[in-house]
Formats: C-alpha cells, sequence, structure tokens
C-alpha cells in the first residue's frame, strides 16, 4: 500500500504545537484540580478535624475534673502535699539561735574584768547581737571585754574542710553610765553591740567551736549556760560618766 503526505511540513507542526498545548492544558487542569482538593482536604482537617479533637480533649479534662473532684478532703491534701515538698528546705534554713548561748559563755572575760549580762538580744534582719551589761571593774572590764570579742573566732566545717571566721565585726558601745548594785557597790553600765557572721547560727556550719582567747567553747553542747553570768540591772546614782 503506498501512502502519499499531502499535508505540508508547516501544517504538520502546527498540529504538533496543538496536540503539546493541549497535553500542557490537561496537565495544568490536573494539578489544580488535585491543588483544590488538597486544599479543601486541609480546610476539612483545620475546621473539622481540629473541633473534633479539641472536643474529645475538653471531654476528658471534665472527666478527669469529675474523678478529681470526688476525692475526699483534696484541698487539704493538696496543701499537705506541698508543705511536704518544702519542709526538707526549710529545715536547711532554721537558724540555730541557741548557739548565742554558747558565745556568751564564751566571750565573758574572767575575773576581775567579769561582765554581767542583764539583756541579750539577737536581731537576725540586722545580723546583729546587742548586749546590756555591767562590770564591777569599770571601764577596764568593758575594754577586756570588746578585745575578748573582738579576737574571738568561729571555726566549723563545710563538709569538706575546716574555715576560720571571725565572730564579730562592727563592734561599738553606748550608754555608759554608771549605777549601784543590791549591796551598794558602784559598777559600770553599758550597752555593747556586734555584727555577727552568717556562717554563725547556719545549720550547715557543722561542729562549730567558738574560740576565744580565754577559753574555748564548741557549740550545740550546753544544756544551759551558768546563772552567773546573768544579774539584775543596777539602780541609777546621782552622779554618773555618760
Amino acid at each position: 500500500m503506498i501512502e502519499i503526505n499531502l499535508i505540508p511540513d508547516v501544517k504538520q507542526e502546527l498540529i504538533k504545537a496543538q496536540r503539546v498545548r493541549s497535553g500542557v492544558i490537561s496537565i495544568a487542569i490536573f494539578i489544580g484540580v488535585a491543588a483544590v482538593g488538597l486544599v479543601v482536604l486541609l480546610a476539612i482537617y483545620v475546621f473539622l478535624g481540629q473541633l473534633a479533637r479539641n472536643a474529645l480533649v475538653d471531654g476528658d479534662i471534665k472527666s478527669q475534673n469529675e474523678k478529681i473532684s470526688q476525692v475526699q478532703d483534696l484541698s487539704n491534701t493538696i496543701t499537705i502535699q506541698n508543705q511536704l515538698t518544702k519542709l526538707s528546705s526549710m529545715h536547711n534554713d532554721k537558724k540555730i539561735d541557741s548557739r548565742v548561748f554558747d558565745v556568751l559563755s564564751t566571750i565573758i572575760p574572767p575575773d576581775p574584768n567579769m561582765v554581767a549580762v542583764n539583756k541579750l538580744s539577737l536581731d537576725a534582719s540586722l545580723s546583729t547581737v546587742t548586749i546590756d551589761a555591767q562590770a564591777d571593774n569599770g571601764f577596764p572590764a568593758l575594754e577586756v571585754f570588746k578585745k575578748t570579742i573582738a579576737a574571738t573566732k568561729f571555726q566549723y566545717s563545710n563538709g569538706t574542710d575546716t574555715v576560720s571566721v571571725p565572730l564579730a565585726s562592727n563592734i561599738t558601745d553606748s550608754n555608759r553610765s554608771y549605777g549601784q548594785d543590791a549591796s551598794g557597790k558602784k559598777i559600770l553600765r553599758f550597752s555593747l553591740s556586734f555584727t555577727y557572721p552568717a556562717e554563725l547560727f547556719a545549720r550547715a556550719s557543722k561542729t562549730g567551736v567558738i574560740i576565744a582567747p580565754t577559753r574555748t567553747n564548741v557549740t550545740d553542747s550546753f544544756v544551759g549556760i551558768p546563772q552567773s553570768l546573768f544579774t539584775d540591772r543596777a539602780t541609777d546614782v546621782k552622779s554618773g560618766v555618760q
């Protein structure tokens, strides 16, 4: 069979171009339809799927809330558990203020410069100790008392090393005056205050030792302190030294 191509080359190129165009348009339409379908699916997921998921989560929250609400004394239980978690830190933060008596029994000078304490005040907010006292030996006893405090050290263990720090800083005295004790003897009355280091009353300071020039005292070791360290405040006299 003999075929004769009577279509010119130009016409063939046109037909070929039309076929390519039709293929490109078909592919573009397919891609557009697929994109539209994907957008529709995403819209369904966002607006319907999320709503359904939120509804499930809300239902689960409501169910769990109903179960918790059925627990008796829930508020008390939660409060107690919260307090129990803080017990350890609260215990570690507590101060051992009783060490101040060990300090006092260590820094009091021996006779003839013995000092009798009328009042002892501890201010934790300012880290200061204030002592109202009196001395038979007058101003020499006061100076010995101040120098004894200044020379006293607090030695303790931090768990790995032994550390020594000065017991006091900013030592000052005030309210100097003369008075009479119960026997009518003339004595010097005064107030003395100093700033103590934070380690002195810290629970983390283990095996503490107060080292004064005249004696050494292990902290937390005494049940009480001698009553001889304390006395009633002397009465005023008509002439005195301020």
